[in-house]
């Protein structure tokens, strides 16, 4: 690990799976840095109301204060001029406008550490992160534990139908933004991953409200 001179400004990605320690990690970092007594400022998309609307906090219910915005580019108003650190949680749920934020703010001197989710519940590269990933000069891949079989796991498997993203989905559809816990997710290895499921429990559900027949195989070939 090298040292960074304090005005060498830098982008940091932790990502993997969910319950793999993203966001527990971001805290990590950005406790060390406020023991060092440099100002952080931390962001976190206004769809993330899990735990709370104004923390970031992971699943072992530790936090920090941070400020929900509803665009990436809102981070570049908010942040002050004496700020060094700026951490971004759930960096997967911002569009492509978030790469280009990181990068203005690296330029600016400043520390960028971001998280989030390298693939979506299918194991597709979630939104803008595979270019953060590009762009960063320090890269974490963390990995949870398998359900399953106890094997390290990499993805994100939906186990619950119809998930809370925003708009309605299409029928057969699944959206693809569902912010949820354990409720809603389960940490798969690559082997025990089923993305399928989740889309022919969506058809059974859809077809049951609507009093529609066909097996649930005939409903997953037409959700594919």
């Amino acid at each position: 690990m090298y040292h960074r001179n304090p005005t060498y400004g830098c982008i940091e990605v932790v990502c993997g799976s969910m319950f793999s320690g993203k966001t527990e990690e971001l805290l990590r970092r950005v406790r060390r840095a406020q023991i060092a007594r440099q100002k952080v400022q931390v962001f976190k998309p206004v769809i993330d109301n899990r735990y709370s609307v104004d923390h970031v906090q992971s699943h072992n219910s530790n936090k920090v204060p941070s400020r929900p915005v509803e665009k990436a580019r809102d981070i570049l108003k908010y942040v002050e001029d004496n700020t060094r650190i700026v951490g971004i949680d759930e960096a997967q749920f911002f569009d492509d406008s978030v790469v280009e934020v990181a990068q203005k703010l690296a330029y600016r001197g400043i520390r960028v550490i971001v998280a989030g989710l390298d693939m979506d519940f299918r194991g597709q590269p979630f939104g803008p992160m595979p270019k953060l990933l590009a762009v960063a000069e320090d890269v974490t891949k963390l990995s949870a534990v398998c359900v399953v079989c106890g094997n390290p796991a990499s993805r994100s498997q939906r186990i619950s139908a119809i998930g809370g993203g925003p708009g309605t989905p299409a029928a057969g559809e699944v959206n693809r933004i569902a912010v949820g816990a354990a409720e809603m997710y389960e940490a798969r290895c690559r082997f025990c991953h089923e993305p399928d499921v989740v889309i022919a429990n969506t058809m059974t559900a859809l077809t049951s409200e609507s009093g529609g027949e066909g097996t649930a195989k005939q409903r997953k070939e037409q959700a594919e």
